[in-house]
């Protein structure tokens, strides 16, 4: 791969989790989140990006949100269950998209906040239109994404090399 190839990470945070006695990591979706999730699902395969892999979060508010985002996709793509985007820094999340296969041009992360609004910020050396003002103001709420290109091999990608393209929110 050259250090032009166009690549895309579009980073969904779940959907709308219930608060439970459980442990935070085995929180389920809530009803609003399980109308969430294929909204999202949906908005992202209209938007005709394919996706060549999906890392998912083992937390099961994450799961619960691809398993049913996905359904609204014509393909499913590859799907990682990654422990290591539970509870992620910025730092964390750069080094782990890193990892991923040059083959790989299209990479969906389903995760948590405050790290898919961080990483999101933080790869978006600039924007189009208005998407970063907007992503700023909302606060990245749940079951929003967040798209951003960039060019080169996945291990080179580091803070504001990124152009955020789309930012959409269930309210959008």
């Amino acid at each position: 791969m050259s250090a032009d190839t166009p690549r895309r990470i579009v980073l969904l945070r779940h959907a709308k989790a219930e608060w439970s006695q459980e442990s935070d990591h085995e929180r389920p979706l809530a009803e609003r989140g399980r109308k969430e999730a294929p909204a999202a699902g949906l908005r992202l395969a209209e938007s005709g990006t394919p996706v060549d892999l999906a890392l998912c979060s083992t937390a099961t508010r994450t799961r619960e949100t691809w398993k049913l985002a996905v359904h609204e996709f014509a393909h499913r793509p590859r799907t990682v269950y990654e422990e290591r985007l539970y509870e992620a820094s910025v730092g964390e999340l750069i080094a782990l998209f890193g990892e991923t296969p040059d083959d790989v041009n299209n990479l969906l992360v389903i995760g948590h906040n405050p790290g898919m609004h961080g990483v999101a910020d933080a790869l978006s050396g600039g924007a189009e239109g208005d998407t970063l003002a907007r992503m700023t103001k909302d606060g990245f709420p749940t079951a929003a994404y967040a798209v951003v290109d960039f060019a080169g091999s996945w291990k080179d990608l580091e803070h504001g090399v990124g152009k955020l393209v789309e930012y959409w929110t269930p309210n959008d």
